[in-house]
């Protein structure tokens, strides 16, 4: 369901107006790249967009296809697409349809100030990096981490998720819940999908 490799067909240039428009969105969306914006995205820059398929419903999964015949098992009649964008085949960052762009881990790694931050235990790292949904017990146990209540993170808000005892961060997803609410619950979902380690996009090939 996923190719490494992706074909010419699938990428073109984005205009000039186009690319402001995207590069005030990111940072609309995530100040904290204020200070890097000219190593991002340099205004001279040939940003190109890639066109990618993914192979389920949700937004946030990313073992992405090209579009298949119907011949083939794994084709999949209504692929939700998904735009990465990219400068001299470096991610940056992508955004779906109905979503907000969203940075590459590769561009997480090079900044990860730029993005507020929550931390998982050692336990939960494995189910992480297999896709599985992360639960707040993973981020309540004394190896989590989450922000003081003056720095609440809120439902909705894309955070990056460290790993106890690692450096780099291993996902960056949406929040179905704000960080207080689980504090005071211990339970439930805090992320369906993200985009972590190792995943389709993380291997995908864009020279």
């Amino acid at each position: 369901m996923f190719k490494k490799d992706i074909p010419p067909s699938n990428r073109s240039k984005v205009k000039s107006s186009v690319q402001r428009g995207l590069r005030q969105k990111l940072l609309e969306t995530y100040p904290g790249f204020e200070p890097f914006i000219e190593d991002v995205m340099p205004k001279k820059a040939s940003l190109e967009a890639v066109k990618l398929y993914s192979s389920r419903s949700p937004v946030f999964t990313f073992k992405f296809q090209q579009q298949t015949p119907k011949t083939n098992q794994n084709y999949h009649p209504r692929p939700d697409r998904v735009t990465l964008y990219t400068i001299d085949s470096t991610p940056l960052f992508f955004q779906p349809i109905d979503g907000p762009p969203v940075p590459h881990l590769r561009l997480i790694h090079a900044y990860p100030s730029a993005v507020p931050t929550i931390q998982i235990d050692r336990g939960a790292i494995r189910f992480v990096l297999s896709g599985a949904t992360l639960m707040a017990p993973g981020l309540t146990s004394p190896g989590g981490r989450l922000p003081d209540a003056e720095h609440a993170l809120e439902a909705g808000q894309i955070v990056g998720v460290k790993a106890e005892g690692k450096e780099e961060i291993c996902m960056i997803g949406m929040l179905k819940v704000g960080t207080e609410e689980i504090k005071s619950k211990g339970k439930g979902v805090v992320i369906d999908e993200g985009h972590y380690l190792g995943d389709g996009l993380w291997r995908m090939h864009l020279d």
